[in-house]
């Protein structure tokens, strides 16, 4: 068995895995299920109601868990896979607790190989929060991974600036990170 099929077999059985992204350390579990999303929330120490993003592995997972309008598409494609979370309305099968009861869901497209693996391999998107408590730094490394989970894929030092937040009905960035100023400059265009 290899590591993403051991990560898989974690996530089909509600377990929570590290993975590595463009950004930082994430931390995965099933999105469609309650007992896995509530084990995140518990690791990080999160408050429930307050939202957690999900991770995709292409653009028709990201279509049937989220209303795209026509006219997002080409945000879409100029930006994923890449280190920004678009905010959209979220389709009812998104589970309640992962909005905040906002009804809106933060999506990422993780560029980084394993990443895109794993969410591949499990067929399905999975949480896609940074793996530590929440308010605490971003993990770079393996060993900041500070939050309990049952396993870890190792991706070595990454580079540790967040991902934009976009709130593409709004056209508005909520958090600054990588690659801000080009988003900025494409949302005034589009």
């Amino acid at each position: 068995m290899d590591i993403i099929e051991k990560a898989v077999s974690i996530l089909m059985r509600d377990g929570v895995v590290v993975y590595p992204t463009e950004t930082v350390y994430g931390l995965g579990a099933d999105a469609f299920s309650d007992e896995a999303i509530f084990k995140v929330y518990e690791a990080k120490h999160r408050p429930l109601g307050m939202p957690i993003s999900i991770a995709v592995s292409d653009f028709d997972m990201l279509a049937a868990v989220a209303h795209v309008e026509p006219w997002m598409e080409l945000f879409i494609q100029t930006f994923l896979p890449g280190p920004v979370t678009i905010v959209l309305a979220a389709r009812n099968s998104i589970p309640e607790v992962l909005t905040g009861g906002t009804g809106m869901i933060g999506i990422r497209l993780p560029a980084h190989p394993l990443a895109q693996q794993l969410i591949e391999r499990f067929d399905s998107p999975i949480t896609a929060t940074s793996a530590n408590l929440h308010g605490a730094k971003d993990p770079q490394t393996p060993d900041e991974c500070t939050v309990r989970y049952d396993f870890l894929l190792d991706g070595g030092r990454l580079p540790g600036t967040p991902s934009t937040v976009v709130d593409l009905p709004a056209r508005t960035i909520l958090r600054a990170g990588s690659e801000v100023d080009k988003i900025a400059r494409f949302l005034v265009n589009l």
